[in-house]
């Protein structure tokens, strides 16, 4: 089979592709055919050795895939040959094919291309996760989310308008806000030509926001932080600025609030049974209409380099994806 290949670390375009052995499915795996792939900013860090669980070289990278089962190991009870599914490796996406372990495998909807389903989890999980269990967010509260219109950014804000906040969006460009507008935010900021936290300030009559959601980090979230409202509550949620961010700690001493880390993969882990449930609950709102997947840009798996650079860029509005058919 082909696949995207890491040979040493460095840069996304220093990727090849390989014609390695297919995989074979262990005891409690499945086999899955991959028909797409989701990029996300975390495979850069992996790729370059800069995440925080590192891989030796020679390594397959890809942590989110949609395609169909083709066989299963001994022991797997919840698919078989022909379902249609999405699948959550730790690594390997990027190939053709991929075994991953049952428990790591979701049906896909009925109403979910794949190349919807192949950006469907990481972003929207760790969004969920970010409004269920790294914080509550309540209904009528106000959420700043920072990066409105990447693949976690557009997530959270239509999560947040969905759970019944009042959304502000920010980012750096008109053309980003109205995708952000697009996903249900309710009021934009352009934090390009103008100060984030005077326009916050502005928006909510002085008193800040109950939470901000940061997957940027950066010069940001000095003005971010700063925009809470008393107890407010601020999600570290990545830095795709590749700036990580200190913050002073008299101000979330002034303003009683809450700095909270939000790393879905590993609190999944931990919590097997309430990271299905969330899934569960996440392809309900797929199903009814809630939620609508958003791919703005598909690569076919020869244009890799493209498609990495559409994330490095921050260009990308919504989820870029890898295809294999």
């Amino acid at each position: 089979m082909k696949a995207l290949v890491c040979n040493e670390y460095g840069a996304a375009e220093n990727l090849e592709i390989t014609t390695v052995d297919d995989p074979v499915p262990a005891e409690g795996e499945v086999l899955v055919d991959i028909r797409a792939a989701g990029i996300n900013f975390p495979d850069l860090l992996v790729i370059g050795g800069q995440y925080q669980v590192k891989t030796p070289p020679p390594f397959i990278p890809g942590s989110e895939a949609s395609g169909v089962v083709l066989a299963t190991g001994d022991g797997v009870s919840r698919f078989e040959p022909g379902d249609r599914v999405i699948i959550t490796p730790s690594l390997g996406a990027f190939a053709e094919k991929c075994a991953v372990p049952e428990r790591f495998c979701m049906p896909l909807p009925e109403c979910m291309t794949f190349a919807q389903g192949a950006g469907f989890t990481i972003t929207y999980a760790t969004s969920y996760h970010a409004f269920r269990q790294a914080t509550t967010l309540r209904r009528g509260e106000t959420v700043l989310v920072l990066g409105a219109a990447g693949g976690v950014g557009t997530t959270a804000v239509e999560l947040a308008h969905a759970m019944g906040a009042k959304v502000i969006a920010a980012a750096s460009s008109e053309e980003k806000l109205a995708f952000a507008k697009d996903a249900g935010a309710d009021e934009v900021i352009n934090y390009s030509d103008s100060s984030l936290r005077e326009a916050v300030k502005s928006l909510t009559g002085g008193r800040g926001v109950d939470v901000v959601y940061d997957p940027v980090g950066g010069a940001l979230a000095q003005e971010a932080f700063r925009s809470l409202a008393r107890q407010g509550r601020y999600l570290v949620v990545g830095f795709a600025s590749g700036d990580i961010p200190a913050f002073p700690a008299n101000i979330a001493l002034l303003k009683e609030a809450r700095i909270i880390g939000v790393w879905w993969g590993t609190w999944g882990k931990h919590h097997p049974e309430e990271l299905l449930q969330n899934a569960v609950e996440l392809s309900a709102m797929v199903e009814n209409g809630t939620l609508n997947p958003r791919v703005t840009e598909q690569y076919p798996l020869n244009r890799f380099a493209d498609a990495f650079k559409a994330i490095s860029n921050r260009r990308a509005r919504g989820k870029v994806v890898l295809t294999f058919e």
